[in-house]
């Protein structure tokens, strides 16, 4: 397992886990999709910014505060 930061471009992770700090947290990833068991692809990760994913046919952006508590499995 690792944090989803460290995935590259291109690269797909099931996702396996969360550093649950909180429950709104928790919530607001489930909210947009983010689950147990999804399958995500990087479609950018730069050294700086947001990371966006694609989940399913979403695209979704996130802060690398909270990719780092998304724990991922390379696939």
């Amino acid at each position: 397992m690792m944090p989803l930061t460290l995935l590259r471009n291109g690269e797909k992770g099931e996702i396996v886990d969360f550093i649950k700090k909180g429950k709104a947290i928790f919530c607001h990833l489930r909210d947009m999709g983010i689950n147990v068991g999804k399958t995500v692809e990087v479609i950018s990760n730069q050294s700086h910014g947001p990371i966006l994913l694609k989940i399913d046919e979403s695209r979704i952006a996130i802060g690398r505060g909270m990719a780092m508590k998304i724990l991922v499995r390379r696939l």
